[in-house]
C-alpha cells in the first residue's frame, strides 16, 4: 500500500498501475473489464436485468486471480474503491486504444514486450 494517504485520481493513477507490474495481472483484468461490459450491455440490450449480478462477480473474480495469484499483491480497491474502479476501467480503454504503455513507462512499470513480427 502507498506510504501516505492519496488525495486525488492524478495521484492514484500512476500508483494504480504500479500495483499492475505483470502483464498478467493486467490481461486478467482486461478479461473481467470486457466481460463487465458485455454482461452489463447484455443486460440491458434484452432487458435481462437478472444478469446484472454477474457484474462485479466478472470484474472481481479475475482483479483478485491476478492480485493474488499473479502480483501477490493486496487490490487497492480494499482502500480506494472508487478510484479503483474508474483506474481499471481507464486502464482498459488505454489498453484497447494502445495507449497504456506510454501510460506504464511514466509510472514506471516496464510495459509488456511487443510480439514479434509474423513471416
Amino acid at each position: 500500500m502507498a506510504e501516505r494517504p492519496i488525495k486525488s485520481f492524478a495521484e492514484f493513477w500512476p500508483y494504480y498501475l504500479t500495483e499492475h507490474r505483470k502483464p498478467a495481472t493486467r490481461m486478467l483484468h482486461y478479461i473481467g473489464t470486457s466481460l463487465v461490459v458485455a454482461l452489463a450491455l447484455y443486460s440491458i440490450v434484452t432487458r435481462q436485468f437478472s444478469w446484472l449480478w454477474a457484474v462485479p462477480v466478472a470484474g472481481y473474480f479475475f482483479a483478485w486471480v491476478g492480485h493474488f495469484g499473479v502480483e501477490k499483491n493486496r487490490p487497492a480497491t480494499f482502500t480506494y474503491p472508487l478510484w479503483s474502479l474508474a483506474a481499471d476501467f481507464k486502464m482498459w480503454f488505454y489498453w484497447l486504444t494502445g495507449r497504456l504503455g506510454g501510460e506504464l513507462v511514466k509510472a514506471g512499470v516496464e510495459p509488456a514486450p511487443a510480439l514479434p513480427p509474423q513471416a
